[in-house]
């Protein structure tokens, strides 16, 4: 009997089989197509970023010392930590989750950096044996979870964590940072635990955790209390140090450099597949804007903005502007190029639906608040650098309430299964820029937060709006 040989498959019969859009698109094709879904109720971060625009033109206008460098640099710092923050509280959000905790977890490992910092490593004796091996029974119970639902990033982290606690370590700030980062893991893990296997709400879970680890905080430093972190330079340059100037010029050609390469290889990339593509000019036009703006920015932030330029110099990137990068490369990267990432919005999307397609959602679940915690705790060190000091109220107050309102403000949606890791940083924008210009006009706390609660507010109220208009139009 004689087999009829295979012939190669022809490629374009292929993607036709399995229903690819391979339509090709001019300009003002895309263009259109852009309004459309703009009208259509997917908004993304169009109104922040109008919003962002006008609150400079408005705030330049008022003040004279608004757009000057010094202050401009300054803005950055000022919301790095509630930004970072909001960074980590995306993930929660894209499942429809809330962590109402993150702050007052933040709060708890800015007071273990700063003991482990200022009694050189004796952790034991600033904290006393019950607060101590309570920390140790939390790192233990930590590893424990994460190993049982499989997140081996928290069982690593975790670990870490415990070994330093029960070493001890002699004082080092490189050692600080990592502390608690993976004090931040411990905390998280627990709380997607809560969440993920015991079925809590995350409301009530991060709710009762707010209070819990505001007491912890309290214990740690006291009421009252202040520990003072100025005496490394170290932790204090995270938010009040700079690059220097070849080393500024240097990030602008790796940020940029690298941008280009990956968006103009993924656009060619799809081209060369017979994919579809936007146009060519689009992504060129993309593509160089983004490396205008980043050499503009990097030549003025690297001028002399020192209010006495005589007495003393400062040039350069602020220290907190590539942890940011960092931050967002890294997690836009795993948002939307990995199978966790597609997971993490598959679940926000539906959570059953996933399921049924062999989507580990309690484990997705869980390490979204592992990924949460974790991140704050990098916030909690940008912020505490800043004021050069841990007091009672650490990550208390607005400090969260601004962070999820970053998050939302940029786009990020409350009902989950939508937004992006930018969002953050553009709503932290637009909340630095609320304070920090209305700080300038001589405003005080109780306007401050009045006009932050009012435009939260509308970001809510855009959000809710563009749904059920994209919902009408399907």
């Amino acid at each position: 009997m004689t087999e009829t040989p295979i012939k190669p498959s022809d490629p374009d019969s292929a993607i036709a089989d399995f229903g690819i859009d391979t339509t090709s698109r001019t300009t003002s094709e895309a263009v259109g197509d852009y309004f459309r879904r703009l009208r259509g109720g997917e908004l993304g971060a169009v109104p922040a970023l109008l919003g962002l625009l006008l609150l400079v033109v408005v705030f330049t206008s008022l003040s004279d010392s608004f757009l000057t460098l010094n202050n401009i640099a300054n803005l950055f710092a000022q919301g790095g930590g509630q930004t970072i923050i909001a960074m980590g509280i995306v993930p929660v959000l894209l499942l429809g989750e809330i962590d109402l905790s993150a702050g007052t977890a933040s709060g708890v490992c800015a007071s273990v950096l700063a003991l482990h910092w200022t009694q050189h490593g004796n952790l034991l004796g600033a904290m006393g044996p019950t607060m101590f091996y309570g920390f140790i029974v939390g790192a233990v119970i930590a590893i424990a979870l994460c190993a049982w639902m499989r997140v081996w990033i928290g069982v690593a982290l975790s670990a870490v964590s415990l070994l330093i606690l029960l070493i001890g370590f002699a004082a080092n700030p490189w050692v600080e940072i990592l502390l608690a980062i993976t004090i931040g893991t411990v905390i998280g893990s627990i709380t997607g635990a809560l969440v993920s296997k015991i079925g809590i709400p995350s409301f009530v879970v991060t709710l009762a955790l707010f209070i819990a680890w505001y007491g912890v905080v309290l214990a740690l430093v006291g009421e009252g209390g202040t520990i003072p972190i100025r005496d490394s330079h170290v932790l204090f340059d995270v938010a009040n140090g700079n690059l220097g100037v070849a080393a500024s010029w240097v990030m602008l050609v790796v940020a940029a450099g690298g941008y280009a390469l990956v968006v103009l290889f993924r656009h060619f990339s799809r081209l060369r597949h017979g994919l579809v593509a936007q146009p060519t000019t689009l992504i060129a036009i993309k593509v160089a804007a983004v490396v205008v703006l980043g050499a503009v920015a990097t030549y003025l932030l690297t001028l002399n903005r020192s209010p006495n330029p005589a007495l003393t110099t400062i040039e350069g990137i602020p220290w907190v502007v590539p942890i940011i990068l960092v931050l967002l490369v890294v997690g836009t990267f795993v948002l939307d190029r990995t199978r966790y990432g597609r997971h993490v919005y598959a679940v926000g999307g539906n959570k059953e639906a996933a399921r049924r397609a062999g989507v580990k959602v309690d484990k997705i679940r869980m390490s979204v608040f592992v990924i949460c915690s974790s991140v704050a705790a990098i916030g909690a060190i940008v912020y505490s650098s800043k004021v050069g000091s841990v007091d009672g109220n650490a990550g208390n107050g607005n400090t969260l309430l601004f962070a999820v309102g970053a998050a939302v403000i940029g786009g990020t949606s409350l009902f989950g299964g939508r937004g992006r890791l930018r969002d953050a940083v553009i709503g932290g924008l637009v909340l630095a820029t609320v304070q920090n210009g209305l700080g300038l006009l001589g405003y005080q706390a109780d306007t401050v937060n009045i006009i932050t609660g009012l435009v939260l507010l509308v970001a809510a109220a855009v959000d809710a709006l563009s749904r059920r208009r994209a919902a009408a139009a399907r």
